[in-house]
């Protein structure tokens, strides 16, 4: 009996869900898992750039143990807070005769008062660029004095509203719905949906945050991933840390500047919920292929955001002023509103849209800053709006709701915009256009036609041109800083460039800013410096494995200036 019960007990199969068999499922889940992850990331970066990173954070910590050397470190140290301190020197107004508000009077002030104390604050810190003069690239979109008197009245009428309370300020509501309206029409979308932002960076972190929440919601991605070009604005990037998503970010074309498409493709994967394409982007002008993603979206039934934020009010008119199909061969414009099947969403700046004075300075502001995100439909502009109906617990009737970021809101920036909007009309915006892409485009035709040391990134279409060096003896950070003695407020890129970015004040500038740039040339190629704020800047963060991180910290004591007082 024995025998045959040892011989029964034999037979008898372990169970199928035993702990072990559990463990090992597990073990097996989780290292699948993390295969499918490196695939995917291998696929959308390609080895050679996979290796590139891997090299780049090994050299990272390597420099980084070289440079806690007590010696090395006590010299790096040095040199970073005297960078600091130039930072705050430039920012921060310093000396005995400067009066600080540090706590509230004890009476209240008389208007007289208020207004001298910010006259006095105006003239506080010296050698600060005057925008007045036109020699600044975009910053500011200013229309003159008979535009601001529109902003000020309308500002002024409006300056305690609220759109949080429709019922309180109907006219806002109705004011702001109109806006979106209008620039969805301009766009080529009258029955789509939108909202209005506090700006171009707002609009993009919606559009961001609609995305995850649709995938989530239609597709069921708990881990969503984006995939964007090299050249999107960093409010994508932004966007992608404060909600969590992984971003793929492709690079482009050396020649057209344009996104790799086919690398955009290889990037897709099961986890993906949007795509992003510039028109224009903001490092160099050039727009990215709108119709090739959004055939890729449309194939994949993802999201495509195209990002016309600096376009603005420069794009949607740049066919009826004669200027979309180019000159040369050169600033051939492409398709990228919602005429192009696939896109679902277009962010555009109102702050840069709404004083392009066709009769004065500048190019384009309202209050700064408004901005608008527009999308093919309500349902898909759903996804944006956070609901709360359990806001004061359950069953006790509270609910709180808002469309974008912000609860409470100035109504008056939305009635400055509403103003300007409608005094300045579609004539005046097609005027604008004319004058500024055809000032752009004469910078670019004096850049390849008379500068042999530089050359133009691209083919920009509208108001943005970028330039770099070709010549082995002209640093374009160099460039940049002659151009900075000479009164120019301009962007430096990296990799190394320099761009303007052309308002109403540069078109009376044009002649002056090329003949500038000719004598900059010159002096960068003779008698370098080396001891601009370009070079010092730009150069650091190119200098080594470790300089992006030196420039995030140069970064940080910026932002912790601005709030010295």
């Amino acid at each position: 009996m024995s025998t045959i019960r040892t011989r029964n007990q034999a037979l008898v199969k372990p169970p199928l869900l035993s702990f072990d068999n559990a463990k090992t499922l597990l073990f097996i889940s989780v290292v699948l898992t993390r295969v499918i992850k490196i695939q995917r990331h291998l696929r959308a970066r390609g080895t050679v750039a996979s290796v590139r990173e891997l090299y780049t954070w090994v050299a990272q910590h390597i420099i980084s143990l070289f440079m806690r050397i007590p010696s090395m470190a006590a010299k790096v140290e040095t040199e970073m807070n005297k960078a600091k301190l130039d930072i705050e020197n430039q920012l921060v107004p310093k000396g005995a005769d400067v009066v600080r508000h540090l706590s509230l009077p004890a009476k209240g002030k008389s208007l007289e008062w208020i207004l001298s104390q910010m006259e006095v604050m105006d003239g506080e810190l010296p050698g600060h660029s005057n925008w007045r003069n036109g020699k600044i690239s975009g910053a500011v979109y200013h229309g003159g004095d008979e535009f601001e008197n529109v902003i000020v009245q309308a500002y002024q009428r409006y300056c305690v509203s609220n759109p949080l309370h429709p019922s309180i300020f109907p006219a806002v509501r109705k004011m702001e719905a109109e806006i979106v309206a209008m620039c969805l029409k301009l766009y080529n979308n009258p029955n789509g949906a939108g909202t209005m932002t506090s700006g171009g960076t707002e609009s993009i972190i919606m559009a961001v945050k609609t995305y995850r929440d649709w995938a989530r919601a239609v597709k069921g991605i708990t881990e969503p991933e984006m995939v964007i070009p090299s050249t999107a604005h960093a409010a994508f990037d932004k966007g992608a840390a404060y909600l969590k998503i992984k971003i793929h970010t492709i690079p482009v074309d050396p020649v057209t500047r344009r996104v790799d498409i086919k690398r955009v493709k290889r990037a897709i994967n099961a986890n993906t919920i949007m795509l992003v394409g510039s028109a224009i982007n903001f490092p160099d002008g050039n727009q990215d292929d709108i119709t090739a993603l959004g055939k890729l979206a449309s194939y994949y039934k993802i999201g495509l955001h195209v990002d016309c934020c600096l376009g603005s009010f420069i794009m949607p008119y740049l066919a009826r002023a004669g200027l979309a199909d180019g000159e040369d061969g050169k600033y051939k414009l492409l398709p990228f509103d919602f005429r192009v099947p696939g896109v679902t969403s277009i962010s555009c700046d109102t702050h840069k849209a709404s004083l392009e004075s066709f009769r004065t300075w500048a190019w384009t502001h309202i209050l700064p800053g408004t901005s608008v995100i527009m999308y093919r439909d309500a349902a898909l502009r759903k996804h944006q709006y956070y609901v709360n109906p359990h806001w004061s617990g359950p069953n006790k009737g509270g609910v709180y709701a808002s469309p974008s970021l912000s609860g409470s809101r100035p109504g008056a920036l939305i009635a400055g915009t509403w103003a300007v909007m409608h005094y300045i009309g579609d004539e005046g915006y097609l005027e604008s256009c004319r004058s500024i892409v055809s000032t752009t485009r004469t910078i670019a035709n004096a850049i390849s036609e008379s500068i042999p040391e530089l050359y133009v990134l691209g083919s920009p279409p509208a108001s943005v041109v970028a330039f770099a060096s070709k010549h082995p003896k002209v640093n374009i950070l160099e460039v940049g800083d002659a151009m900075a003695q000479r009164g120019w407020h301009l962007n430096a890129l990296s990799p190394p460039a320099v761009h303007i970015a052309c308002t109403r004040l540069t078109v009376s500038m044009v002649d002056t800013f090329i003949a500038d740039l000719k004598d900059a040339v010159n002096q960068a190629k003779t008698t370098p410096s080396g001891k601009g704020t370009m070079v010092a800047l730009y150069g650091l963060g190119q200098s080594s494995a470790v300089g992006p991180s030196m420039v995030g910290q140069l970064a940080e004591t910026f932002l912790d200036s601005l709030y010295k007082a």
